[in-house]
């Protein structure tokens, strides 16, 4: 027998935080994620989402009132799909098949209620930038922001009934890798460009650099149907929130004649210096996490955005900067491995552009759909053009 309990109480909040770190407890590779993380998720002051959507965390308790799992289940009006989707995320379940369709069972019930036809998880009540997905391949430390799992997770969900509606590929490299003969023919071709020049990004410069990256982006990826156009002010509001962990030697901008043609953003992987603080980040871990910082090595960064304007794509400026940075890279710091944000199976274009970067594909997550009418035909996620 299997009690849902709606997490309402300041015990129940808890409780929705420490039953992965108990279940993980004996995995190496699982980072606990920071409370203050999945607190702002569920905290509608923080999270935007709440002002057109609902969400609600359970606990799931056994006949010996012991944690067994837990979700959180929401609708959303911004996330629009062909049929009213509605979604799922922050689940932990025992190695379980009955728990866990008690589990799938009780969201599908609750967004039935709410008019919803499908369901969509593990997925996040926010942008697909964090806690989106199920690891299926590549079971290592995850990145910031990303979820985790058992291998098992992956028949929970399938022998319940969800489908795969699309992957989530994440591409590496190791940064001493041979890098393509391609990317040293264009870096030797544009460097003798006397218009052509490359430069990491500093601190003390983030109004420009702000301004710079708005323009690179807005010109070659959001123009095109590929995301939002972003706001030069909320770009300066994001870099100076990323200040403090801003390494000034992996981050960089292209410019013909001081005009921004192309920029390569990296951060460190912020899990390295957080896996030691057990999720917690009061005064005590503030100052653990610098003490961490300064002296702990960070061996891995992760890639942001990459970005080419129109008029400079397919001319070899991404093997110019690629090579340009690297070189700078190697010899200015600890970084041994770099792991891009993951990339949707339904995006030849980004893929292509990831393949190009000489990456190979090292984890796996995928997002999982479940149609609540069983005989409607199952499509995936239609391609980008």
């Amino acid at each position: 027998m299997i009690i849902a309990e709606e997490v309402q109480n300041e015990s129940q909040k808890k409780e929705f935080l420490e039953f992965p770190a108990r279940l993980y407890q004996h995995d190496k590779n699982y980072i606990r994620p920071r409370n203050i993380d999945i607190e702002d998720v569920f905290n509608p002051e923080k999270n935007k989402f709440f002002k057109s959507g609902e969400c609600v965390q359970f606990l799931f308790k056994n006949k010996q009132n012991e944690t067994v799992g837990k979700v959180a289940v929401f609708v959303n009006e911004t996330y629009e799909q062909k049929q009213p989707t509605g979604g799922f995320g922050f689940f932990d379940c025992i190695n379980d098949q009955e728990t866990a369709n008690f589990i799938f069972d009780h969201c599908k019930n609750w967004l039935q209620q709410r008019g919803m036809e499908a369901m969509d998880g593990p997925i996040n009540f926010g942008e697909r930038d964090k806690f989106w997905g199920l690891v299926i391949e590549g079971f290592v430390e995850p990145l910031y922001g990303m979820n985790y799992n058992f291998p098992y997770y992956k028949d929970l969900f399938e022998n319940y009934g969800f489908k795969i509606y699309f992957e989530q590929l994440c591409f590496s490299r190791p940064i001493f890798a041979a890098v393509s003969r391609v990317f040293t023919v264009m870096h030797a071709k544009h460097s003798k460009n006397p218009e052509i020049s490359a430069r990491p990004m500093t601190k003390d410069k983030l109004g420009k650099f702000a301004k710079d990256f708005t323009e690179i982006y807005n010109r070659a990826w959001a123009a095109h149907g590929e995301g939002k156009c972003m706001e030069e002010s909320k770009v300066l509001k994001m870099f100076k929130t990323m200040k403090p962990i801003i390494n000034e030697h992996i981050s960089w901008f292209v410019y013909e004649n001081e005009k921004p043609i192309a920029m390569w953003m990296n951060l460190p992987d912020t899990n390295q210096w957080f896996k030691y603080l057990n999720g917690k980040f009061g005064l005590w871990e503030k100052i653990k996490f610098l003490w961490i910082k300064k002296f702990k090595k960070n061996e891995k960064m992760v890639g942001l955005v990459f970005g080419v304007v129109p008029e400079w794509q397919r001319k070899g400026l991404e093997g110019y900067m690629i090579w340009e940075g690297t070189q700078h890279l190697r010899k200015h710091t600890d970084f041994k491995v770099t792991e891009m944000q993951w990339i949707g199976d339904f995006n030849p274009k980004m893929i292509k552009i990831a393949e190009n970067l000489d990456t190979t594909v090292t984890r796996k997550l995928a997002t999982y759909r479940y149609l609540f009418d069983e005989n409607k035909e199952f499509e995936r996620h239609p391609k980008l053009l």
